[in-house]
């Protein structure tokens, strides 16, 4: 059976998804106030760009290894900007509802922004904190490391190898498949065709889920 198939065949004890790019849409609102950062530190503002989404910013900015940058400093600053600039934030069509229908016991969001970010980007786009939430101050080493999905599945009180994550990043992607979870890709807010073995949708506007037995998650298509 092939990854892509697998997918829609299979029961879950969970769900685990990222929340920028895969339930809610923030990225004009975040490149807003990235570009500005990358311009003003000298950077290639257009090469930089794709290079920041789906990770924690102090971990894209410790990449960049800038002279006299204090990455901490950088990131709290860049934080604070993209909590006052939530402009266009949007849920993902059918985002908000499928993860309504969803038993709050069953899912968790796992996200590399901030608490704060994280609380203010889900307010503007319209989706409730969960009851499971796992951000970027709840790990020392963010995606692509699978210690956020391995803490997301503890927290839920099952295995990642038993749940599917549902991501758009490639960052993420490899978090997923290191934390030997089943990854689904979410491709609403990718600006050019994706290459992946994984089973893709564009949002969640033709899916549902169904409970089976012992209370498991099977993800279903509607169309």
């Amino acid at each position: 059976m092939s990854a892509a198939s697998s997918v829609f065949d299979k029961n879950y004890a969970a769900f685990l998804f990222d929340m920028d790019g895969t339930i809610l849409n923030s990225t004009v609102a975040a490149e807003r106030v990235w570009s500005k950062w990358a311009e003003a530190h000298g950077l290639d503002v257009a090469a930089f760009m794709p290079t920041m989404h789906g990770v924690r910013a102090i971990d894209t900015i410790r990449r960049l290894g800038l002279p006299g940058v204090d990455p901490e400093v950088e990131a709290a600053k860049i934080t604070e900007d993209e909590i006052k600039d939530v402009e266009g934030v949007m849920a993902l069509p059918g985002a908000a509802s499928f993860l309504a229908s969803l038993p709050p016991e069953k899912w968790a969001i796992v996200t590399s922004s901030p608490l704060e970010l994280a609380k203010r980007r889900l307010a503007a786009a319209g989706i409730p904190v969960p009851a499971t939430l796992v951000t970027a101050e709840d790990v020392k080493i963010g995606k692509p490391n699978p210690d956020c999905y391995l803490l997301g599945a503890r927290k839920l009180g099952v295995d990642a190898s038993d749940c599917l994550v549902f991501e758009d990043a490639t960052a993420g992607i490899l978090a997923g498949d290191a934390a030997k979870a089943d990854v689904m890709v979410i491709t609403a807010t990718h600006k050019h065709p994706v290459e992946t073995t994984h089973t893709t949708i564009p949002d969640y506007e033709n899916v549902t889920f169904r409970s089976v037995q012992d209370g498991r998650l099977s993800i279903v298509k509607t169309a």
